[in-house]
């Protein structure tokens, strides 16, 4: 048992370290720079248009004509 904490202690360490310094390279690189300027660039595009009516066949929709057994 206090063989597999000796390894598990350092490995826990060594993945902590890993991260943290995953963390500092993204925050000096900035990668986090910019959060909101992604999701405000979706919004305010403006080339979005309606979508299309759906074809009709005899009042219906085509793809309510289809037989649809689960119904």
């Amino acid at each position: 048992m206090t063989g597999l904490l000796a390894l598990l202690v350092p490995v826990a360490l060594a993945m902590g370290l890993a991260g943290l310094l995953a963390f500092l390279w993204s925050m000096k690189s900035g990668q986090l720079d910019d959060l909101d300027g992604a999701a405000e660039r979706v919004l305010h595009q403006g080339q979005d248009a309606p979508l299309p009516e759906p074809k009709r066949i005899g009042g219906k929709r085509v793809d309510d004509a289809k037989e649809r057994p689960w119904e």
